[in-house]
C-alpha cells in the first residue's frame, strides 16, 4: 500500500474507534480537516467500502449533532464572559 491509502485507512480506523469528529481526527493525526474530510468522503469509498460505510454513519451523526455542540460552546463562552465581569 502507498502512503495515501495508509493514511486514509489509519484515519478511518481512528474515527471508528473513537467516534470523533473530522476536526478532532485531523488534530490527532496532524493534517488539515479538509484533508480528513476529502479522505473520508471520497477516497475511502474507493479503497475500502466497508470502512467507508462505518465512517459515513459517524460523520452523519456528527453532522446532525453539530448545531447542538455549537450552541453549547456559545453558552459556555458567554457564561465565562459573564463570570469574568462579576
Amino acid at each position: 500500500m502507498d502512503t495515501l491509502s495508509d493514511r486514509v485507512i489509519e484515519t478511518a480506523k481512528y474515527m471508528i474507534e473513537t467516534k470523533c469528529t473530522v476536526r478532532s481526527a485531523a488534530a490527532h493525526l496532524g493534517v488539515s480537516k479538509s484533508t480528513v474530510h476529502k479522505d473520508m468522503a471520497y477516497r475511502l469509498e474507493k479503497i475500502d467500502k466497508a470502512l467507508y460505510d462505518e465512517v459515513e454513519k459517524i460523520m452523519q451523526l456528527n453532522k446532525a449533532q453539530r448545531h447542538i455542540r455549537g450552541g453549547l460552546a456559545t453558552k459556555r463562552k458567554y457564561e465565562l464572559i459573564k463570570g469574568a465581569t462579576e
